[in-house]
């Protein structure tokens, strides 16, 4: 089977979405099926993105119209389909840099939706207000009068979702990586959408627990991730556990302002900050951290840092949002505590931090679950039979 996967961007640094695009497109070739990726040049090096096929992006202030219109894309993806003649497209992330414009051009191709976030309901794709305060009103006037968006960017975006619009009926059929992506969804008028869940790639077993107690961050430096809230909890647990450390893997928009807020707390010496770290090593620099952290504080739309803990047999301890509390059994793998509450998140990773047992209980059954509802080989499955499905129909 020939299998396009369409992406805004194409390497793993740019996010979770990146890194499950890659290991799908080896795993599909592993299994002898041609898959190719189509994206951006916005954040390759030199312009140049991991993809099979690429046309221009940016991530200068040229984007904003690009997401409306990007005639690069729509002259590259033809040139694409013209010469692959794919069985099917894997469309993903495509309103950041792609736009709409490109579904004209699969208009006589199957095409499955992936949808990894809030994007094609909410332009900042978080469903969240510039306070931070969760947004349930629609995409469209409220955008600009709640501040979320200048009046230059929202006339493009405004434009960008008329254009959605028009030519959603494009697209065949629509997953959703998390029950509240498809939630989002149907209140938007999409229909029939369908929730897979992420695959994690197999671990080796748990090595033991090091000596040191140990909480693990790795994740996207942004508001919504919840950072600042982990230093202000990990500053409490330096105060009642002074041998504790946490190692902080990951970059983004709002490293800044972490690394003040590190600094004002007097904790440099007791974080390991390796920066952006790609996923085939991540799992070497947390082997055998007591917990992982996952403090976000909007509905996360799965959650791979969590699943690929799970997977590693590290306890977890995350947000009540979103996905979170479906792949996080409370009391059993990990816990679940109120999102944005630092003492609450503190108490939590206490808890595990104080109890090398209770810590290496959780791990294990953490594990058990992902082994059974979270293996790379039956999201990859799954995707199979998605593309044969949408293919004969």
């Amino acid at each position: 089977m020939r299998v396009l996967i369409v992406n805004d961007y194409g390497t793993p640094a740019s996010g979770g979405v990146e890194t499950v695009m890659h290991r799908l497109r080896a795993a599909l070739r592993e299994r002898g099926h041609d898959a190719r990726l189509f994206t951006s040049s916005a954040d390759g090096p030199n312009g140049r993105a991991n993809g099979d096929t690429a046309c221009f992006g940016t991530l200068t202030a040229l984007r904003t119209p690009l997401q409306a219109f990007n005639p690069w894309a729509v002259r590259a993806l033809r040139r694409t389909i013209r010469a692959f003649r794919p069985d099917v497209v894997h469309l993903n992330i495509f309103l950041t840099q792609l736009s709409p414009a490109i579904l004209p051009v699969l208009a006589d191709v199957p095409v499955l939706y992936h949808a990894h976030w809030y994007r094609p309901v909410c332009p900042l794709g978080t469903k969240r207000l510039r306070n931070g305060g969760d947004c349930h009103e629609p995409w469209g006037t409220p955008c600009l009068t709640r501040g979320c968006l200048s009046l230059r960017a929202w006339l493009p975006l405004m434009a960008q979702r008329r254009a959605l619009g028009r030519h959603r009926r494009i697209i065949d059929r629509v997953i959703a990586c998390g029950a509240p992506v498809r939630e989002r969804l149907l209140e938007a008028g999409w229909d029939d959408v369908e929730v897979v869940w992420n695959g994690v790639p197999p671990s080796p077993e748990p090595p033991a627990l090091v000596l040191m107690p140990t909480i693990a961050f790795a994740g996207r430096f942004a508001p919504e991730k919840g950072v600042e809230v982990l230093i202000d909890a990990f500053a409490r647990v330096a105060r009642e556990l002074p041998e504790a450390r946490l190692v902080l893997a990951g970059d983004g928009p709002s490293r800044p302002e972490i690394e003040r807020l590190i600094t004002a707390r007097d904790l440099a010496h007791r974080i390991h900050r390796p920066g952006w770290v790609p996923s085939e090593s991540l799992g070497e620099l947390v082997r055998g951290a007591w917990v992982q952290a996952v403090p976000s504080l909007w509905d996360e739309p799965f959650g791979n840092a969590a699943a690929e803990a799970l997977m590693r047999g590290t306890a977890v301890v995350a947000s009540a949002r979103g996905t979170l509390p479906e792949l996080v059994e409370h009391g059993r793998s990990g816990l679940i505590v109120e999102a944005g509450h630092v003492d609450a998140l503190a108490g939590a990773l206490l808890q595990i931090l104080r109890d090398r047992r209770l810590a290496g209980r959780m791990g294990a059954e953490g594990r058990r679950f992902a082994l059974e509802r979270l293996t790379e080989s039956a999201f990859v499955d799954r995707m199979v039979e998605l593309y044969m499905a949408v293919g004969a129909s």
